[in-house]
């Protein structure tokens, strides 16, 4: 039995290209690598053209990467990988990568050096993330050949490791065979022992450490069900009987988005209406022309409608015998014989037996009418002229069946989608049903905004719950206030029973930290029967953010899973991990890939200090200088509480932990929230 090809995809990063693809040469030439040098084991599935932007780079390596149906064994990306301003490949697909592979980037560049020394100028980068394999290769088609050609038999071995393919098994016979399989010979006997012993070393820790913690992290997975092992407090038993350490072991940030990832709901799929409505949709599929697309045969300027003489030549005095013009209805023209023109306005039908249209600019006005209403005789004296000049052909933008839209693209305000559909006669298509929010405060000291009057002691003013649901709406999702619950055990579950019958996912703001008030972990878990995912990450601001899903009753009587957001109450951490986690879960409901905020490569403006112990999410202006490059300054004091600190951010820098501030001019990357202003 043939043993299964691997599945290649070819990203073309050309803002050229993107605008005219029959300018690349560079899918040609790879694939006739794959085809003529790959053994016959791989697969080319996809190739895509993406503009020389992050943003666009990154969406289709994470929609191959994450998402593919095909289970990609191995991105190919050509282009952007050199030294100018435009070229940011390198920096996209970093930011992107679980693991980096500088072996296979060192076997490129000693290859390509050996031809020219102008590879020093390449910047390749090569890795993993998931489960694929992602090369960058440079933009002209030899050195994209070259590269390609130098690693091309080592890929399989690595695509097949990244998948998951037992490590003994694949190591079997040693690395002699491995080299027979791939096709290469080992330099030396001293490098073949020492690539065995590494295979070895690899593998050998590959179960312990697979998220880079010691041996001593693994009793913090938990494996019990909430019945047989201790879960949040029970508020019934007093502050003396409470939890002194949260029961809830510390994810990562990353860990925490796989959990989301993992149990948000899947998407539902509806039958919309193609009007304003649909602005913020995904297709749930494709879309096809029910209609040609000009539906008959149109002029596309104002003139005559004539027909073309065998010599192309048109000289003398031409009667008007008809007139068309863009006016719906049947048409009454009667058809056009050589020697005879018909007046014609643009977007109109051609007269039956027209041939070609003649601009009126490239006319005289001969005689009119007896009432000098209408022409009579025009005078043309032109040569060359060719069938079909200035003819819009039936089905000549659009023909009917053909897809004009593609499953998972966003229905945008700006980008014609709509328009693109309403033109070729769809009335209504398959989408991704928005989730509903609902965004509740919890507490006895809240109070509402906006109540008259100075506050009482110990009193706070909601500003959580206005700021989420502005969050929300912005990002396109209907929102539900559900006011405000009190600090009571019956009040808050009553609230969020009430919650979860009217909305799809729940964001609850404070009561989540281990007071003997914090009643939020305890009502989902003891009350509504729900899991709690995750109740703490490794994180600055946002510690005790917490991740439920809640098993609901449908209106049809199907058992299903609701989602519960528990925020801290603080309210910068309160719109931080909105973003950072509930953002994605949004999106994921919602169709939308890459789930979560756009991921950029920016350069710190001045010295930024870091926390010693965790990973913060610092609020930040990113504006773009005048080079193009981004720059990002602080938007003051970070203190989880401070309320000036959201004002004016449009990003969040992902700092590292560490004991000494990362310098001006440092490279982090950004969530970008809003957009992003050019500093001219």
């Amino acid at each position: 039995m043939a043993e299964a090809r691997l599945k290649v995809a070819l990203l073309i990063v050309s803002t050229t290209a993107a605008k005219d693809p029959s300018t690349d040469a560079s899918e040609l030439a790879l694939s006739d690598v794959l085809d003529k040098e790959g053994g016959g084991k791989w697969e080319l599935v996809d190739t895509k053209i993406v503009s020389d932007v992050v943003t666009q780079i990154q969406r289709q390596i994470m929609l191959w990467a994450d998402i593919a149906a095909e289970n990609i064994n191995l991105i190919v990306t050509t282009g952007g990988t050199g030294f100018a301003v435009a070229d940011n490949t390198p920096e996209a697909v970093s930011a992107l990568l679980h693991k980096q592979a500088p072996g296979l980037v060192h076997g490129m560049l000693a290859t390509s050096l050996q031809v020219t020394p102008f590879a020093m100028m390449s910047r390749p980068v090569a890795g993993i993330r998931n489960k694929t394999v992602i090369v960058t290769l440079p933009g002209s088609p030899k050195g994209a050949r070259e590269n390609l050609e130098a690693i091309l038999k080592m890929l399989p071995h690595a695509c097949q490791q990244a998948a998951g393919m037992d490590s003994r098994a694949l190591h079997a016979g040693g690395v002699k065979k491995l080299e027979a399989d791939a096709g290469i010979g080992s330099k030396s006997k001293q490098t073949q022992s020492h690539a065995h012993h590494d295979h070895g070393h690899h593998h050998g820790h590959s179960h312990s450490h697979g998220h880079g913690h010691g041996h001593g992290h693994g009793d913090l997975v938990r494996h019990t069900s909430p019945n047989t092992n201790p879960i949040s407090n029970d508020p019934s038993l007093g502050p003396s009987r409470r939890s002194r350490e949260s029961p809830y072991p510390m994810l990562s940030v990353d860990e925490a988005l796989q959990k989301i990832k993992e149990f948000t709901p899947p998407s539902e799929v509806i039958t919309s209406k193609v009007d304003t409505s649909l602005t913020g949709r995904v297709l749930a599929e494709n879309v096809s022309a029910r209609e040609n697309v000009p539906g008959f045969r149109a002029s596309i300027v104002d003139g005559y409608a004539v027909v073309v003489p065998k010599d192309g030549k048109l000289d003398g005095v031409f009667p008007v015998v008809s007139v068309s013009h863009a006016a719906p209805g049947e048409s009454k023209v009667k058809e056009l014989k050589e020697g005879e023109i018909a007046r014609i306005t643009t977007g109109a039908p051609l007269p039956p037996g027209a041939t070609s249209v003649i601009m009126v600019e490239d006319t005289v006005l001969k005689t009119m009418t007896d009432d000098g209403k209408e022409e009579k005789e025009v005078e043309i004296h032109v040569e060359g002229v060719r069938e079909g000049e200035n003819i819009r052909e039936i089905g000549s933008d659009i023909k009917a069946d053909e897809v004009v839209l593609s499953k998972g693209e966003l229905i945008s305000a700006v980008g014609g989608e709509i328009g693109l559909m309403a033109a070729v006669g769809v009335a209504d298509v398959k989408t991704y049903r928005k989730p509903l929010v609902g965004v509740l405060s919890t507490g006895d000291e809240i109070v509402q905004h906006d109540r008259p009057g100075a506050l009482r002691l110990g009193e706070v003013r909601d500003t959580n719950r206005i700021t989420l649901m502005c969050a929300a709406r912005e990002q396109g999702f209907e929102v539900v206030d559900l006011g405000i619950a009190a600090d009571t055990p019956g009040t808050l579950e009553e609230t969020l029973r009430d919650a979860l019958r009217r909305v799809d996912l729940v964001i609850t703001s404070g009561g989540v930290s281990m007071g003997e008030l914090d009643l939020l972990k305890p009502t989902i878990e003891r009350s509504l029967g729900g899991t709690i995912h995750f109740g703490r990450v490794a994180m600055k601001p946002g510690k005790p953010t917490t991740f439920a899903t809640i098993p609901v009753k449908s209106n049809s009587g199907e058992r299903i899973s609701k989602v519960i957001f528990s925020l801290p109450g603080n309210p910068a951490s309160a719109l931080v991990t909105f973003h950072l986690f509930v953002l994605p879960s949004l999106h994921q409901m919602s169709g939308i890939s890459p789930a979560g905020l756009s991921k950029v490569p920016v350069f710190l403006a001045h010295d930024f200090a870091l926390d010693k112990a965790r990973p913060e999410y610092h609020r930040a202006l990113v504006v773009a200088d005048g080079s193009g490059r981004l720059l990002a300054t602080s938007t003051g004091g970070q203190r989880s509480s401070k309320v000036g600190s959201l004002r004016g951010a449009n990003s969040l820098l992902c700092l590292p932990s560490g004991k000494e501030p990362l310098k001006k001019g440092a490279k982090v990357d950004a969530l970008l929230m809003g957009h992003v202003r050019v500093n001219a």
